[in-house]
């Protein structure tokens, strides 16, 4: 069902009911809220599984363990929430002449727009992480119903509403927009109320989320996660040592989930020499194991095949190995080889192409090897596979490497994206549209804050994060000394 854009404008601008209320309670109070919302989420039946299982094709296990970190995403923030980790309080007293008494906590910056992601249909998407962040930073949500599983987001809409019911909120906290258009989602970003955009998704989607909410009267932040090639780099004693198990990691790793995460391993760098030959073979006989899958939809199976084809295509790139070829309704698995050189050369074998698809870049040098991973666009990861040995010795890889991604691995692969506080999950543009924050783990939270100081007003008229008291118990800089007193 397509909105009007009288029903649209009426969603929206209830939020802002939404936000007055959450405005209203204390950090323990917004975490009561959550928790709320939390178990009634882990209620949710095997209707929500066989549901999100039919409309993705994602199977029921991994739907599974996706509904319970999409849990510990609202209770983990709700802890969060309760320390005063995002007031950031910081008082100081002045002397009551001179010197005047400021103090600055960070409040929620107002109606947050998020769009669901297609390949994680619980997590980030209608009850996920940004959701969850945006309602512990005190910010209502007007949620953009993904058409890949509205089914789906409808029964997971309704479960935060039950659990805002319970916990006596109202339910303009959490807006739904329904359509299958982008009229509905441009409609959102661009109206007034809205002053934050969460996105998960392609490179094509979030960057023109984020030139429409530029070009507003009133700019916004769009904080949008568009994926990268995720590069793995694999140095030459590490490799001559652990081919065969690296082959078999790497096959795994970028075939997990039928390619459709946004840490999926498309580039494996490697100096050409005879371990090479080796890592070649045991990647060949790793993807010949590999069936094919149906992916999350349609389109995105369309665009898989079309950029593959692309990649195939390209000059100086050959097939290495590959699964079963699929027929055109669901992917088969495949590895390309190239040059360090031909990449260095031809962009285009940089682009992602989302699903199990890699390519196996041969440098002639640990030189081109260098100049290969200064040319990559920013990354949400990237992962070394070397010895501490290696490590020490190319500390200017290291460096490079630090400049171009947001989550930077010694050996392992990169799919596995842990929900705790040390977690970034962003990078460098055009990964994300901001590498200073992160879409996972609490820190999540702060992208949707602003800091707001006051100057010389009385204690009783403070936010309590700010009092003299500290009623709520919460670590503050106090005349710059850290303090829970």
């Amino acid at each position: 069902m397509e909105m009007s854009n009288e029903q649209i404008h009426a969603v929206i601008s209830d939020s802002l009911a939404g936000y007055s209320y959450l405005q209203s309670l204390t950090p323990t109070e917004r975490a009561g809220l959550m928790y709320a919302v939390a178990d009634e989420i882990e209620a949710l039946d095997d209707t929500l599984l066989q549901t999100a299982h039919r409309e993705t094709a994602l199977p029921l296990p991994r739907l599974q363990g996706e509904k319970g970190r999409t849990v510990n995403q609202w209770r983990s923030y709700a802890a969060a929430l309760k320390t005063g980790l995002y007031a950031e309080a910081r008082i100081d007293r002045g002397d009551g002449a001179a010197k005047a008494d400021i103090r600055k906590y960070n409040k929620g910056i107002g109606p947050v727009a998020v769009f669901g992601a297609s390949n994680f249909p619980f997590a980030f998407s209608t009850a996920g992480g940004d959701t969850a962040s945006a309602i512990a930073a005190g910010c209502p949500v007007v949620y953009k119903e993904h058409p890949g599983h509205p089914a789906t987001s409808r029964l997971m809409a309704d479960a935060i509403q039950r659990g805002l019911a319970k916990f006596g909120a109202p339910k303009t906290v959490f807006g739904y927009l329904q359509g299958s258009t982008n009229a509905v989602g441009e409609a959102l970003v661009v109206h007034p109320v809205i002053k934050a955009v969460a996105f998960t998704g392609s490179f094509r989607g979030g960057k023109a989320l984020f030139d429409l909410g530029m070009s507003r009267t009133e700019p916004i932040p769009v904080f949008a996660e568009m994926g990268s090639v995720n590069p793995v780099i694999a140095l030459p004693v590490y490799l001559q040592e652990h081919a065969a198990v690296l082959a078999a990691q790497y096959v795994g790793s970028l075939t997990l989930g039928v390619g459709q995460f946004c840490t999926n391993p498309g580039l494996l760098i490697v100096v050409k020499g005879e371990a090479t030959t080796s890592l070649k073979e045991a990647l060949r006989l790793e993807i010949q194991k590999v069936g094919d899958a149906t992916m999350l939809h349609a389109g995105i199976c369309k665009a898989y095949l079309e950029g593959k084809t692309t990649l195939a295509a390209q000059e100086h790139v050959s097939l290495l190995g590959e699964g079963a070829p699929g027929n055109g309704t669901t992917a088969g698995a495949a590895i390309y080889a190239t040059s360090g050189r031909a990449l260095l050369q031809n962009e285009v074998l940089a682009h992602e192409v989302f699903g199990p698809t890699g390519l196996l870049i041969e440098c002639d040098s640990m030189n081109e090897l260098y100049d290969v991973v200064r040319s990559l666009d920013g990354q949400l990861t990237i992962t070394l596979a070397a010895t501490a040995a290696e490590a020490q010795q190319n500390m200017a890889l290291l460096q490079a490497a630090q400049e171009k991604c947001g989550r930077l691995l010694f050996q392992g692969m990169p799919t596995g994206v842990e929900v705790v506080y040390g977690m970034h999950h962003g990078g460098p543009f055009p990964a994300t549209t901001d590498s200073r924050f992160t879409s996972v783990g609490p820190d999540a939270v702060k992208r949707f804050l602003r800091p707001l100081s006051f100057q010389n007003w009385p204690d009783a008229l403070l936010p309590a994060e700010l009092q003299e008291g500290n009623p709520l118990k919460i670590g503050r800089i106090v005349d710059n000394v850290y303090t829970v007193n």
